[in-house]
């Protein structure tokens, strides 16, 4: 089975809570953490690279059972406090990075659906708690650890949610909120979750293991294979390199084209076309644009766009070829690489820890939009941890409304494949950019436009889950 066809069959099944989506966190969802082995020998008393390691499919019994005991060790004597800040650190830091683009897409797709969406797993809360958050998933299932006075006491609370326990737990949950199994699905990457996928009337095997491959072809049910998220390689770490070098070049072949002028606009909008195209084509990145026309009239504009990635800043000058700055975080301007190039075009530096300065360091940009050069930035002020886009500022809306020019969404997809949230390492592969219809905001209440701010997050994640043709 393709991803597209699941969507598909989401999309034309049964609708609403009664229908229960559940996803096995690992290999269904995240795929596996690999742990150095230098760590690997210290790992019965780090908590650490106990957590980590355990985000993997378990082949059997016996290797869940030695996972519980060294997770027994490891968390004995903690407080669970101490350990939700871990797991959302580890999250944070590694976590994120080993969620498959694919789960997230059926996740959402599912909830669209108004399915109830739950994230089941054998591990504990500190490994799954965090990943269901970034997911938008309320219900988690999960292994607990027993506590004393909110310390672990190293022991498993109940029955661990291995094999027939994920199976009791998940029958449980349905039967107390009214679910109907039969109506309902289940992903998962593990043999040992035959119980599960038996007991619901879509089954779906997730890069299934040789127990799972067997059973599932025995009972004819489909499988999905996702793309492996792998660590950066040394290619990928050359490639990179050889691509900043790839843009210093390409700026100074821009500003050298233009120089002839003496317009430093001329000059910056060269330097933004050459050096975006110059890194990209080094680093083996390709860009597909749909609506590319949009790119180009109206002008000026806002141009809002998704931030998945550090590298968005490359991909979003190359799309929109000129007639544009930005408007970034303080922190850019420390940035050896990117820093000098973004002072050259004119992008606008804020500071977001201070609210009342930001906002006066955007009064110019007003200013430059009505003098007919246009604006990109990212509403959501941070890069996402998953594809979903994160809570939308209001500064560029207000922008928007004061000049009197739209706003016109810009949605890219796969960013955050090619690098990830908090990597400087790029990978070969092709970014989606999507230019929407322009947005005519003259007409909001600036002091009431929540709802209005809101639904344009939604045509993001709307355009990510169904893409248009190019």
């Amino acid at each position: 089975m393709k991803l597209a066809e699941a969507v598909a069959a989401t999309r034309s099944g049964p609708q609403g809570p009664g229908v229960a989506a559940i996803f096995d966190f690992g290999g269904a969802v995240a795929g596996a953490i690999r742990i150095p082995w230098y760590r690997r020998l210290f790992r019965h008393a780090d908590p650490q690279t106990v957590l980590l390691a355990g985000i993997r499919t378990f082949g059997s019994d016996g290797p869940y059972s030695r996972f519980l005991q060294q997770l027994s060790r490891a968390l004995a004597g903690r407080s669970s406090a101490d350990l939700d800040e871990l797991g959302e650190r580890l999250f944070r830091r590694t976590v994120y990075g080993h969620l498959y683009p694919e789960a997230w897409q059926l996740i959402r797709t599912h909830a669209a659906a108004g399915h109830t969406v739950v994230l089941t797993s054998s591990l504990t809360r500190f490994q799954v708690a965090p990943a269901a958050t970034a997911l938008g998933i309320e219900h988690v299932l999960c292994t607990e650890m027993a506590t004393e006075d909110d310390i672990l006491t190293g022991f498993v609370a109940g029955k661990p949610l291995w094999g027939n326990g994920k199976a009791d737990a998940a029958r449980e949950f349905a039967a107390a909120r009214g679910i109907d199994l039969g109506q309902s699905y289940a992903y998962s990457a593990c043999g040992a979750d035959v119980p599960l996928l038996a007991q619901v009337g879509h089954p779906v095997a997730v890069d299934p293991d040789p127990r799972l491959t067997t059973f599932a072809t025995e009972q004819n049910w489909p499988t999905l294979g996702f793309r492996p998220r792998r660590e950066p390689t040394t290619g990928d770490v050359l490639r990179t390199v050889a691509g900043l070098v790839a843009l210093l070049v390409g700026a100074f072949v821009g500003v050298l084209s233009k120089s002839y002028t003496r317009d430093r606009r001329k000059m910056a909008d060269a330097l933004m076309v050459h050096g975006s195209r110059f890194a990209l084509r080094t680093i083996g990145v390709r860009i597909t644009v749909s609506g590319k026309e949009k790119a180009l009239a109206p002008r000026p504009a806002i141009f809002l766009f998704n931030h998945q990635s550090q590298f968005d800043v490359i991909v979003v000058p190359n799309v929109l070829i000129g007639g544009v700055t930005g408007i970034g975080k303080k922190e850019l301007t420390h940035n050896p690489i990117f820093g000098p190039l973004l002072r050259f075009v004119g992008v606008t530096f804020i500071d977001r820890a201070n609210t009342a300065e930001a906002k006066a360091q955007l009064r110019p940009v007003v200013d430059t939009l009505r003098g007919g050069l246009s604006i990109a930035l990212a509403p959501e002020g941070t890069r996402s941890y998953t594809p979903s886009p994160g809570p939308f500022k209001k500064g560029g809306f207000h922008m928007a409304i004061q000049a009197g020019v739209p706003i016109i969404p810009v949605v890219i997809r796969n960013a955050g494949e090619i690098s990830w949230r908090n990597s400087m390492i790029a990978r070969r592969g092709t970014v989606d950019v999507a230019f929407l219809d322009p947005i005519d905001v003259s007409g909001w209440d600036p002091d009431n436009m929540t709802d209005n701010v809101e639904a344009v997050r939604g045509l993001f994640t709307r355009t990510l889950l169904d893409w248009p043709s190019a």
